[in-house]
Order: C-alpha cells, then structure tokens, then sequence
C-alpha cells in the first residue's frame, strides 16, 4: 500500500533529520488531534521558527498528512503570572500535503493545501519541553478548492 510505504519513508527521515539537527535546538514531539502524529520544531531566532509533521488522520479514511509552517511568535500578549516559563501566542503560514485513501483503497487522491496556523504554546523555563495548542484553517488548492480545518495539542523535547 502506498500510504505505508509512504510513512516509513517519512519517519527515516524525520528521525535522521533530528539526529543531525539536534547540536541546534531542534525539538521532536507529538501532535494529537486531527491529523496525529511526530512534529519537529526548529527556532530560527527569538520569535521565529519552522516546525512541520508528519501525521495520519485517525477518523474516517487513512490519509498521510505532510505539513509545514513558517511561524512568528509574540511574546508579550499574554504574560504567564506566577508561572516559570513562557507563553508566546504564535501565527504563520505554510503548506500541506494530504494522501488521501478511502477505506477501501479505491480512491487515491493528492491534495495541496495552504495553512494558516494559529496558536499558544507554553515553554518550561527549566526543562528543554514546550506544550502548545493550534488551530489550522486550511485552504486545500488540489485537486480541488475546499476549506479544511485541523486543530491539536502536542509536546516537545528539544535538543541543545
């Protein structure tokens, strides 16, 4: 089946990434919700960062999600109070990939989305570990013109 095949691919590579990537902040994690699966984060600088996943869909039809995101981050709309840590509200913008195929194996289909994610993360202050919530209004281009929406919480280890 091409789905699976596509998924051992895609885990070879995310985890030789973060081997390599690991000397620089790099963090791997989960994401659960809809799609669910491995996510990868990398800061930029400060405010900005990347991040990505590679997640499956566990409700109705098995579809293999790609995606990434160019994030920016701000740190001073919300203040933590007595929490250690930080609480930056995030936005962005990036794409997807869907392969898409129904319970039956029939029907396979590729679809390419625009993101636009939007969230809030909370980054411990004495352990390498972030905690976020998103919502993702997605805007699938191919095959055809359709509106989509994922949203999912999820964790992270960093590397240093």
């Amino acid at each position: 089946m091409k789905i699976k095949s596509a998924i051992i691919a895609l885990l070879t590579v995310l985890l030789s990434a973060s081997a390599v990537m690991a000397q620089d902040g790099f963090g791997v994690g989960v994401i659960v919700g809809e799609p669910t699966g491995i996510s990868v984060k990398k800061w930029l600088g400060t405010d900005r960062a990347i991040d990505g996943a590679a997640a499956w869909s566990l409700s109705g039809d098995h579809n293999l999600q790609l995606h990434a995101d160019y994030l920016v981050h701000d740190f001073g709309l919300l203040k933590p109070g007595n929490i250690n840590g930080k609480l930056p509200v995030y936005v962005g913008a990036g794409g997807r990939i869907l392969f898409s195929d129904d319970s039956h194996g029939r029907h396979n289909d590729t679809v390419l989305g625009v993101r636009v994610p939007l969230g809030i993360s909370y980054i411990m202050a004495k352990a390498p570990v972030d905690f976020f919530v998103e919502i993702v209004p997605i805007l699938d281009v191919v095959p055809n013109t359709e509106f989509d929406i994922n949203a999912a919480i999820g964790a992270r280890f960093y590397f240093r």
